[in-house]
């Protein structure tokens, strides 16, 4: 089965980069093969292009909800209103980019891994201790669906 993991947000503001260090970890890890990793950036419509292909998608993003800081869930959106309610900074792309994939008849099954941060506008480089924390178990259920 081939499967694309991607990492979402921004490096430079703190938190909100939590997918893309994921994704960093991910690429040091053994995986199996048909596993794509890619460092999706900010979202938006222009990953459309990068995510054809593929049996199925594992996209890993922060998110701004009432859970605490470190909480990882796995959702498994199908439209833009299965998202949290506040996803990071790039929240529209993201959400437009699953319409537009649902409506062309183009969307595999989407396992989203979300993050819960306390900030997403904080500069920075690293990630607080609480989403550093949060990392392992983010890449557990990635294994575990990786699995099914």
């Amino acid at each position: 089965m081939n499967t694309l993991i991607v990492g979402v947000g921004n490096l430079l503001l703190k938190d909100e980069g939590a997918g893309i260090h994921v994704v960093r970890i991910l690429e040091e890890e053994e995986l199996p093969s048909g596993v794509t990793l890619i460092d999706g950036g900010t979202g938006g419509l222009h990953l459309i292009s990068w995510l054809t292909g593929y049996d199925r998608i594992i996209m890993v993003d922060a998110t701004l909800d009432s859970h605490p800081p470190g909480t990882v869930r796995m959702l498994q959106p199908r439209f833009a209103s299965d998202f949290p309610p506040l996803m990071s900074a790039h929240e529209i792309g993201l959400k437009d980019m699953i319409e537009v994939m649902a409506l062309s008849g183009d969307l595999p099954p989407i396992y989203l891994v979300v993050i819960s941060v306390e900030n997403i506008s904080e500069v920075g480089t690293t990630l607080t201790s609480s989403v550093e924390a949060a990392i392992p178990d983010a890449i557990k259920i990635i294994k575990e669906i990786l699995q099914q």
